[in-house]
């Protein structure tokens, strides 16, 4: 990344990153709703139309709210829509999140617009920890997240994420659960 870009639009070495918005639908629709890329999201795929639109339609909005949010993923060389990830601005920390097309996965794209995100945030409030919350047993998540220098703060309790054994991610030490 070169200079100073607006959040909404950004462009890294290898991905085009546009602000989320529900004109994606058709695009994100095959990544979200595909079970084989679900594999270590806590919810699970989504189960139609209708809730993949929810879904965008329910992050789109915290752009306004936090200043940053989900961007839609492309490959710069083809325009190809990748998946989606980003930073959104949560009560006492930012939600770093990535969810790629199962075909893209292994070429270091989650990496890279995981560190395009985790640089936006500590430009806009770095006061407030970038945590991700990673599956235990994804192995390419946690590599992600060493790549940014996230450390494994632990499980987080059993009642969270569907009962799922989710690990807290964070590159400093998060606050107490209120």
């Amino acid at each position: 990344m070169t200079g100073a870009q607006e959040p909404r639009h950004l462009l890294t070495d290898r991905l085009d990153l546009r602000a989320m918005t529900s004109d994606d639908l058709g695009l994100l629709h095959p990544v979200v709703s595909s079970p084989r890329n679900c594999v270590h999201v806590p919810e699970g795929a989504t189960e139609s139309l209708d809730a993949s639109r929810a879904w965008i339609e329910r992050h789109a909005v915290r752009w306004a709210a936090g200043g940053l949010g989900y961007w839609t993923v492309r490959l710069r060389s083809a325009s190809t829509v990748i998946g989606v990830g980003g930073v959104e601005r949560r009560p006492t920390f930012w939600n770093l999140y990535y969810h790629l097309d199962r075909k893209y996965w292994g070429h270091g794209y989650a990496t890279e617009v995981a560190c395009a995100a985790q640089r936006q945030a500590a430009v806009l409030e770095p006061d407030l920890p970038v945590i991700a919350w990673i599956h235990r047993d994804n192995a390419a998540s946690r590599a992600v997240a060493r790549h940014l220098a996230l450390t494994d703060y632990g499980l987080l309790e059993p009642r969270h994420w569907n009962g799922q054994p989710m690990h807290c991610w964070a590159d400093r030490q998060p606050a107490p659960a209120a």
